[in-house]
C-alpha cells in the first residue's frame, strides 16, 4: 500500500470538527437572536404599560380642571399635525402625539381651589400653580426612553414663553425646546376653543385672532405663522377627534 492511500484511511477530522462548530454558531447566533427579540418586546410592553399609566394620571389631572379628558387628545393629534407642517420627520411628530398628552400632568398636584379659580390669582396663587411643569416633569422622571425624555421635556417647558417671561425658567427664544413650543401655540388654541369651568368657549375665529397677538411674545413667530396659516386643516384635525372620540390606544397605534 502506497503512502497516499494509507492517508486517504484516516478520517478527516478537522473537517468534521469545522462543521459541528459551524453549525454551534448558528445555533449560538438564532438564540442569541431570539432573547434579542423577546428582551426588546418584554421592554415594549413594559414602555407601554408605563405609557399608560401616566396617560391616565394625566386624564385624572385634566379631569380636575372640569374636562372631560378628550383636550388632551386632541392636543396629542393636534401636535402631530402641526409638527408636520413645520416639517419636523414623521417619527418625531408621532412620538410628539404620544407625549403631548402629558404636558399638564402636573396639574394632579395643585388644589382645587386654586387650579378652579375664575379669577386672577393672587401672589401666592400664582407660584403654587407655576409649579405644575417642575410637577410634572418629576412625575415623568429621567427615563432613558425616548417617549417619556419628551414627555418630561415639553411638561417642563410648554409656560415658557418667546420672550423670556414665561415659566419655571424664563427661557426665550429657541432655548425653549421645540417641543414645548408647538405644545404651547396648540394648547392655547383648544383651551380658548373649549367651555371651561370658569368661562365659555371662544369661536376660532377669535381665538385665531388672539393667537396672533401673541406672536412673538408668549409664541415662537414662526409657529404661530404655519398654525395661522393652515388654521383649517388644523381645525378640521381637532374636528375630527371630536366625533371619532379616539382612545389612549388610537392615540398609540394610529398611523
Amino acid at each position: 500500500m502506497t503512502r497516499h492511500s494509507k492517508q486517504s484511511l484516516i478520517p478527516d477530522s478537522g473537517n468534521s470538527f469545522s462543521e459541528a462548530a459551524g453549525q454551534q454558531m448558528e445555533r449560538l447566533v438564532a438564540d442569541f437572536g431570539r432573547m434579542y427579540r423577546e428582551r426588546n418586546d418584554a421592554l415594549e410592553e413594559v414602555a407601554r404599560a408605563h405609557h399608560d399609566a401616566l396617560f391616565r394620571l394625566a386624564m385624572a389631572a385634566e379631569l380636575k380642571d372640569d374636562d372631560t379628558g378628550v383636550h388632551i387628545i386632541r392636543i396629542g393629534f393636534l401636535s402631530e399635525a402641526l409638527a408636520l407642517l413645520l416639517g419636523q420627520p414623521k417619527e418625531a411628530a408621532r412620538m410628539l402625539r404620544k407625549a403631548a398628552p402629558m404636558h399638564d400632568i402636573g396639574k394632579i398636584g395643585i388644589p382645587d381651589d386654586v387650579l378652579k379659580k375664575p379669577g386672577s390669582f393672587s401672589p401666592e396663587e400664582r407660584v403654587t400653580m407655576n409649579q405644575h411643569p417642575i410637577m410634572g416633569a418629576e412625575l415623568l422622571g429621567r427615563s432613558r426612553i425616548p417617549l417619556f425624555q419628551m414627555a418630561a421635556e415639553l411638561a417642563l417647558s410648554h409656560h415658557e414663553r418667546w420672550d423670556g417671561s414665561g415659566y419655571p425658567s424664563q427661557l426665550s427664544g429657541e432655548a425653549i425646546p421645540l417641543s414645548g413650543r408647538i405644545v404651547a401655540v396648540v394648547d392655547f388654541f383648544d383651551a380658548l376653543t373649549m367651555d371651561r369651568c370658569y368661562r365659555s368657549a371662544f369661536s376660532d375665529d377669535i381665538a385665531l385672532s388672539m393667537l396672533a397677538l401673541q406672536r412673538g411674545f408668549a409664541f415662537d413667530p414662526h409657529i404661530v405663522d404655519v398654525f395661522l396659516a393652515n388654521a383649517e386643516v388644523l381645525i378640521a384635525v381637532r374636528e375630527r377627534v371630536n366625533q371619532t372620540h379616539p382612545t389612549f390606544n388610537d392615540l398609540v397605534e394610529a398611523d
